[in-house]
Order: C-alpha cells, then structure tokens, then sequence
C-alpha cells in the first residue's frame, strides 16, 4: 500500500503555526486539517485562535467550526474523522497538511493509532468521577495500578480523566490500556509524514502569548464569553474548560477581576505551552525550524529532500 504523504505543522499556541501551515499549503497545493480541539467548536472563534475569514479564503480548511459546544466529542471522534478527510484530500491529487497543537490529536492520526468500536461506557465513567469526589484521585490510581501498574505510573493523579479512561477502558475491553497502546505502535502507519516544530527562545515565545492574549481581549474575547453564558453554556463542559473562557465566566461571576482573569489567562496559556513543547520534543520525527529564518523556505528544502 502506497502511504499518504502528510505534511504536520505541529507546536505551541503562539508559535506561528497557521502562518506556515497556509504557506506550506500554498506551496505544495495543499488544504489544511485542523488538529486542535478547540477549534472544532461553533462560537469560539477568538479564545481558539481560529482562523479568519481572509485565511480560511486563502486555503481551504478542515475539521473548525462545526461543532456545537455542549456535543460529545473524543479523540476516537477525531482520530476517525481526519483518516477520512486526509484520504479525500489526497483522492483530489492534494497535499494534506494538518496543523494544531492538541499533540493527542496528532499522534493518533500520525501514528494510525486504532480505537476499538465499543471501548466506552458513559455509566463506569460516571461511577469513577464520583468514586474520585469521594475518596480522591489517589483511590483511583490505587485502583488502575491492580490491571495496568505501567498506566498507574505514568498517569499523575491530577489527570483525573485519563486515569478515568485508563480504568473504563480495561473494564470494557479487558486489556491494559497501556497494552492497547504498545500493540497500536506496532501497527504500520497508512503516512509517511514530515513534521516541523517553529523552535522559539522560550522567553520570546512566552512574550508573544501574552500579547496575543491582549489582542484577543480587545478584538472581544469578554463579548464571546458572555454570548456563550447567555446561550446557556456553562463551566463544566469540555469546551468551556478551554483556556480564556473557564477565566472569564469566573470574572462574569465575580469570583475574580478582569485583571486577575486576564493574568490567569496568559499564565495558563504559557503552562499550555510549556506542555505541548514537551510533548513535541519527544518526537524524534518532527524537524525543529529556526524561528530566526525563514521558516517556509526552510520547510520546503526539507519536504524537497524527501522522495
């Protein structure tokens, strides 16, 4: 079988990836897969960065925008969704080029990580959140590590619903999500890919979240939150945990100033960062690109290196 060519432009937010995904796109007659999970919700334009009209009229783009905000909506989801616009894409003689920064995203598509069809169940989901609000997260832990220690080691406590995953997806299937996961990586890809990461001096990229989050204050990011409190949309939903948004409707709610929100708000972001930056570098397949040069031109030698 004849792999797909993939071209990924994966990193931090703020780091320029949607500059260079459209260049790339351009260049090598390409369309753009979004791999970011905020984006694929309706309504959330600022506080996801999405792109702009002028952008999306610029390249075509897939996977933003065509979620409402309180759907259901998994990695699987995801997973399943871009093998099938990725082999549309490239059916039309295109170049597919996905872009985000949701590493989870990237490297199940990557890496053609394969979900069983009936691996959830919403009621044993619903039993460890509240058995976690009862005895804490460390019972849970406690609990995975009796089927799957290797999980039970790599998973902090704090993330609470991965540990969750982890359990419901041995109780269903019978076989140690951290087994699931050697055996997928055994499985050859249907890609062959070629990643970049835009490589930035840390302080620099951090002074470009921060402005970033104060151009989306001004270009009304508060007016977005609250058009989404109005329509009914509340804290505890998945989209509404997103970095900006969680921040404000405490503001909205006066558990915090605008001031402490906005703080709150760039913190996170740079937190963010520093994670996906994490979780990028420990892939030895993506192509780290100076920031200091031209990053398109720099790609494209490397894209032009590849048979």
């Amino acid at each position: 079988m004849k792999k797909i060519r993939l071209v990924v432009v994966a990193g931090p937010t703020a780091s320029g990836k949607t500059a260079l995904a459209i260049d790339l796109a351009k260049r090598l007659n390409g369309e753009i897969v979004s791999a970011d999970s905020m984006q694929i919700y309706k309504y959330m334009d600022i506080g996801s960065a999405k792109p702009d009209e002028e952008e999306r009229n610029a390249v075509p783009h897939h996977l933003i925008d065509f979620l409402e905000p309180d759907e259901e909506w998994s990695v699987a989801d995801y997973t399943e969704a871009a093998h099938r616009t990725i082999a549309e894409i490239a059916s039309r003689g295109k170049t597919p080029v996905m872009a985000g920064g949701t590493g989870l995203y990237i490297n199940s598509v990557v890496n053609d990580v394969s979900f069983g069809e009936i691996d959830t169940d919403y009621e044993i989901r619903a039993e460890l959140q509240q058995l976690a609000d009862e005895k804490g997260n460390e019972a849970l832990i406690e609990m995975l590590c009796e089927f799957d220690p290797v999980s039970a080691k790599r998973l902090h406590p704090n993330n609470l619903r991965r540990v969750i995953r982890a359990i419901e997806f041995y109780r269903v299937t019978g076989v140690p999500i951290s087994r699931h996961q050697e055996m997928t990586q055994q499985t050859q890809s249907r890609y062959a890919p070629v990643m970049f990461l835009i490589n930035w001096e840390r302080e620099v990229l951090y002074d470009r979240i921060n402005r970033r989050v104060d151009m989306m204050i001004e270009n009304g990011l508060l007016n977005e939150v609250k058009m989404l409190m109005d329509m009914g949309y509340t804290k505890e939903l998945n989209s509404m945990k997103g970095i900006g948004y969680k921040e404000l409707i405490d503001y909205f709610n006066g558990e915090c100033s605008l001031e402490e929100a906005v703080d709150l708000i760039k913190q996170s972001s740079r937190r963010y960062a520093k994670r996906q930056l994490t979780w990028f570098r420990r892939d030895d397949r993506i192509h780290m690109l100076d920031a200091d040069k031209n990053v398109t031109e720099e790609a494209m030698k490397i894209i032009g290196t590849l048979k």
